[in-house]
């Protein structure tokens, strides 16, 4: 760990700022120059705040959902948005959020409205909020590279800019053990979830360009699951050594030592960095104990979306 982190450890030329979302590990937390602004997530009813496993482990935190304690998220609120910028404003380093896709979260519509107010009072101040667009750990992997890309030279502006197109190019396939914490959270029909169980039906999860969650396929039985993780891996993967990859799990570390084990196995993967870590409380909250994602940098998932996408996508103004 301690040779992936070094690089990245370098004065600020702007600040960035990312949000509990991205799953970084607390090694990396710890290491990374980078502000983390904590998502607030609901358990048995009383309040916390998603502090990266400092108050709470992973296997405490599953083994209450397991055990039928009730998990919940809210956002990341307007206020807290104007307090944080506002800060930053007076302390005038320029700034750039990453933050979580707005396609799974109300957070970043309060985020830009909270920088319109910041820049009203604060005309000189740079104040960039980019919607990553990006769910769980993908934002760790876009994060590490933003501050590699300060490192290198790139202005407040210009890490706006390269962050927009360049989350494009980060893929995350993952599998659930069950479809009962998406049931609960309203995100499919409670039917679907208990026909899957009867069954033994594991799905294959992405998400697409908006960040929003898609299906890519479905498997009978978790091996079959795993196994189709590495087909999406072998089939979207860009070989770049000096780029990590990142395989967490929703406290399933058999599985997640597995997913690592077929990865190196591939060609040229073997020495390979791959940061290991855990689903954040946050996420955590919506898919469940059990989830296992593969998360890397490839191919170009913007030239890949159908007709009908595109057009949507110019619809929206992409």
């Amino acid at each position: 760990m301690g040779n992936i982190t070094a690089s990245y450890e370098v004065p600020r030329m702007c600040r960035i700022v990312i949000d509990t979302c991205a799953d970084l590990t607390p090694e990396i937390a710890a290491t990374l120059e980078v502000d983390i602004l904590g998502f607030p997530y609901i358990l048995d009813g009383v309040e916390y705040t998603d502090d990266i496993w400092s108050t709470i482990t992973p296997s405490e935190f599953y083994d209450k959902l397991r055990e039928g304690s009730k998990a919940s998220t809210s956002a990341i609120s307007i206020g807290q948005y104007l307090e944080f910028f506002t800060k930053c404003a007076e302390e005038g380093t320029p700034t750039v959020y990453l933050c979580f896709t707005s396609a799974l979260s109300s957070s970043y519509n309060s985020a830009c409205h909270a920088a319109e107010q910041v820049r009203a009072d604060h005309p000189d101040f740079e104040l960039y909020v980019v919607d990553n667009a990006l769910p769980c750990a993908c934002g760790e992997l876009l994060a590490m590279e933003a501050v590699r890309q300060r490192a290198a030279g790139l202005s407040a502006r210009q890490l706006a800019e390269w962050a927009n197109e360049a989350k494009t190019y980060i893929h995350g396939y993952f599998t659930l053990d069950s479809l009962d914490a998406l049931s609960a959270g309203g995100r499919i029909p409670p039917a679907a979830a208990s026909l899957s169980s009867k069954l033994d039906i594991k799905p294959e999860l992405s998400f697409d360009l908006a960040g929003a969650l898609s299906l890519i396929g479905v498997n009978r039985g978790r091996k079959k699951a795993l196994k189709s993780l590495i087909k999406s891996f072998t089939e979207n993967y860009e070989f770049d050594p000096t780029l990590p990859l990142a395989i967490v799990s929703s406290d399933a570390e058999k599985d997640a030592d597995w997913l690592e084990a077929a990865v190196r196995k591939e060609p040229g993967c073997a020495d390979l960095t791959i940061l290991r870590g855990s689903v954040g409380p946050t996420i955590g909250s919506h898919v469940g104990p059990g989830m296992v994602a593969l998360i890397f940098w490839g191919k170009n998932r913007s030239e890949k979306i159908s007709l009908t996408d595109r057009i949507a996508s110019r619809v929206r103004g992409e």
